[in-house]
């Protein structure tokens, strides 16, 4: 019996480090270069997949005039909500990067919660999580030079004082980090609670604390990448400050002080 808290230790660390090691599913070479592809990418795949068949399929059929669908309705009203929720964080300048920011929210949401149906996550990868942040980030800086051009974008850089530039440049490191590191340690984090849970309360807990961190909490996460990258961007896109003008010194502005001051005497 003495063993037993050990044994249990051991095999809950085999577990963790199976369902934390992603292997790989098929490589080919091309040359003398070989091209692997493992399971977060694979998988990746069959969530791009299956949300393009869902588009094709919700998006069949909709009507401009006449009597709309439930479908039809249902789906407006989901983009409705969407639209206006990043127009609010965005403002005018940047609505134009709303399609790309709904398509990141649906995707993480699919891929934080496919664990339910038995797949691996493929944000349990820090690859997919550093290219989705590094992606982000290349939007963001996109965003920038095309709304003040390149010169104004790196202008912006010296605001509001030339002597935090450097601080500045460092966010081009510290932005998709934390992007990165706190999509993927989220999830991580989410998955060892839950296979801790599966070693000590075996039966029903599991299931209810599953719901929370397969569905709520991978929603959330992908509530938060967004939301960032949002801020992001519109810090990106908004116009800077006109500097404030300094008033110009008028000729004989002292005679004018002194007759002002001997007429009042």
């Amino acid at each position: 019996m003495a063993f037993a808290p050990v044994m249990m230790k051991l095999d809950l660390q085999k577990e963790i480090s199976e369902q934390l090691n992603i292997e790989e599913i098929f490589n080919f070479k091309i040359g003398s270069v070989t091209l692997g592809f493992d399971e977060s990418t694979v998988v990746s795949w069959i969530i791009m997949a299956v949300i393009t068949l869902l588009a094709i399929l919700l998006t069949r059929n909709l009507k401009v005039e006449g009597t709309l669908s439930k479908r039809q309705l249902l789906l407006e009203m989901c983009y409705s909500k969407m639209e206006s929720f990043f127009k609010d964080l965005l403002g005018e300048e940047g609505k134009g990067y709303i399609p790309w920011l709904m398509s990141t929210a649906i995707f993480i949401g699919a891929s934080n919660m496919i664990g339910i149906f038995g797949f691996k996550p493929p944000t349990k990868s820090m690859q997919v999580t550093a290219a989705m942040a590094l992606t982000s980030i290349v939007l963001v800086e996109f965003s920038g030079i095309k709304a003040k051009g390149l010169g104004g974008h790196l202008k912006a850089f010296a605001q509001p004082v030339a002597i935090v530039t450097p601080i500045n440049m460092l966010e081009l490191i510290i932005k998709p980090l934390s992007l990165c590191m706190r999509l993927f340690g989220n999830i991580i984090g989410a998955f060892i609670i839950m296979e801790l849970l599966k070693a000590v309360v075996p039966v029903f807990v599991p299931m209810v604390f599953s719901l929370y961190f397969d569905l709520f909490d991978g929603f959330l996460q992908a509530y938060v990448f967004v939301f960032l990258t949002s801020l992001y961007i519109r810090e990106a896109v908004e116009p800077a400050e006109p500097e404030e003008k300094k008033p110009k010194k008028q000729k004989g502005k002292k005679k004018k002080q002194a007759a002002d001051l001997e007429a009042a005497a």
